[in-house]
């Protein structure tokens, strides 16, 4: 009885010793107040991007440029956070009810810039032939 318990001990402390080096490390760290806030502002300017797309008035003129809803909400979504607050602060700097065509031109150049890059295929100029 005891040569048995003695077996299985040893069996449980060879199986323990070689699983030992299966274990994973983690780390944890506390987090910023700056980083929540970088974090908080780039969603809030891709929202106030989005909510700039869904004007009546902006969609019409992206629809005349042919550029679909869904892919310019699409191409938001796929801002970086440095895109998304330089073209956030160019919409907060436009005139009140003003000049529109300004912030169309600038979403229009980063749809385009994007599409050239490979990352969306939204104009069909930009296609390359294979």
């Amino acid at each position: 009885m005891i040569q048995k318990l003695k077996r299985a001990f040893v069996w449980m402390l060879l199986s323990a010793f070689t699983f030992v080096g299966f274990t994973q490390t983690v780390q944890a760290a506390m987090i910023g107040t700056d980083q929540v806030l970088a974090a908080n502002a780039a969603q809030q300017n891709k929202e106030r991007i989005a909510a700039a797309l869904d004007r009546p008035e902006v969609m019409a003129q992206l629809e005349k440029m042919g550029v679909n809803k869904s892919d310019a909400q699409a191409r938001v979504a796929a801002l970086t956070d440095a895109e998304a607050a330089t073209l956030a602060n160019q919409i907060d700097t436009l005139p009140a009810g003003g000049d529109v065509v300004g912030a169309l031109v600038l979403i229009f150049v980063v749809l385009l810039v994007t599409d050239i890059l490979g990352l969306t295929k939204v104009f069909p100029f930009t296609r390359s032939r294979r």
